[in-house]
């Protein structure tokens, strides 16, 4: 029987963020996921300085060896109606390959791995939960996406919830398909469905290509996949077959998430917590604030991992994301007929203004939110940490 202070099940960018946060203050600290990093992990995939400047990544260094595409700007619109094209003139985002980003940031957290391990049992035993028959954790923080296994323990029902689900797949281009492609790398593309219920992208990584369509409405979906490359085609945006299949995923918006993301010694992140942003459906940002935020719980704790300890996890996530359900734009779509709807959708998707301020600033980029600041541990337990203690060296845990 190993064991540790604290099991991680899950490591996307909203579990190795939680460890990260963690091996600061000299928690011993495994992560453990059914899959081996790097993994194909198909995701339209960019960050914001907001994100560098909270995980305190050196860009320079990221970029050695990896895809990161400068983005300044986006060109956006209703699927076949007018384009805008919004340019800030700098860099306002960065876009990256998420089996690269995935697998640098589990690398960099200095926690222990059990890697093509999926979780096969959890079980509670006084004070501890044992996973799998063998391995001891006084806390587990879930964070396995949107069916992850954690997450059903607190209740959650994939199959009851109202998610949004997407179609969707990132390929190197070859030297006749980069001829053929009029996406710049540094202008990624929106283009919304006319009833404002999803929308179509198009991200050029350098070589890399990823274009998909997500919806709320997941009937008729790949009719509306179909039209959208139809119309890429159409409007010689990709003068090529797309010759792979678009592999289909689902994932919760915040607006929308009845989650329950705290029980006794057992917290939710990320896509597990059901925190994509409810307007992008964009979830990095969201994933990496949250495990930030559960670790700081975590350490505030000190130990004792009681629910009603924990219980100020779920108000910081309430005032970094606002409550769930409090969302205008999802709230008037509910209300409002389909028809004017689509009405509305076509007069403000052709505005430069709300492009600009409402699209991108507020519902894509997040702008007007500065970079969440993770606490020391000295600051959230109030205790010094020893070098031997935050210097730990990684080792890969075997099962």
């Amino acid at each position: 029987m190993d064991s540790c202070d604290v099991l991680i099940v899950g490591a996307g960018p909203a579990g190795t963020s939680c460890a990260w946060g963690l091996r600061q203050a000299g928690l011993d600290t495994v992560i453990l996921d059914k899959s081996a990093f790097p993994r194909d992990k198909i995701c339209g995939g960019w960050i914001t300085p907001e994100v560098l400047d909270e995980l305190q990544l050196d860009p320079l260094e990221y970029a050695r060896g990896r895809v990161f595409q400068p983005i300044t700007g986006f060109r956006t619109g209703r699927i076949g109606g007018r384009e805008i094209c919004t340019e800030y003139g700098r860099p306002i985002s960065y876009g990256i390959r998420r089996c690269e980003f995935d697998d640098y940031l589990l690398r960099r957290c200095g926690a222990r791995t059990c890697q093509s391990t999926p979780l096969k049992s959890l079980e509670r035993f006084g004070e501890n939960w044992i996973a799998n028959g063998n391995l001891k954790a006084r806390l587990v923080v879930g964070a396995g996406g949107h069916f992850c296994p954690v997450a059903r323990l607190l209740g959650a029902s994939a199959q009851k919830e109202r998610a949004v689900t997407a179609q969707e797949v990132e390929f190197e281009m070859n030297a006749a398909q980069r001829a053929r492609c009029s996406i710049r790398a540094d202008i990624p593309e929106l283009y919304f469905c006319s009833d404002m219920r999803g929308y179509g992208w198009c991200f050029r990584k350098e070589n890399f290509l990823n274009i998909g369509l997500g919806r709320l409405d997941p009937r008729g979906l790949p009719g509306h996949v179909s039209r959208f490359l139809e119309f890429l085609r159409r409007s010689k945006k990709i003068e090529f077959d797309l010759a792979v299949h678009l592999p289909g995923h689902a994932y919760l918006l915040y607006s929308g998430t009845k989650r329950q993301v705290v029980g006794e010694a057992m917290l939710l992140v990320g896509d597990a917590a059901g925190l994509a942003y409810p307007q992008s459906g964009e979830g990095i940002r969201p994933a990496i604030e949250s495990g930030l935020l559960a670790a700081e719980a975590i350490l505030a704790a000190r130990g004792t991992y009681a629910r009603e300890k924990l219980a100020s996890y779920s108000a910081r996530l309430a005032a970094r994301f606002g409550s769930s359900g409090n969302d205008w734009a999802v709230a008037m779509g509910r209300r409002l007929p389909p028809q004017l709807i689509s009405v509305l959708g076509r007069f403000l998707l052709a505005s430069r203004w709300f492009a600009r301020h409402v699209i991108l600033d507020r519902w894509f980029l997040h702008r007007e939110e500065p970079p969440l600041s993770f606490a020391t541990p000295q600051q959230v337990a109030g205790h010094s940490f020893t070098p031997e203690e935050i210097d730990r060296p990684t080792r890969t845990l075997t099962v």
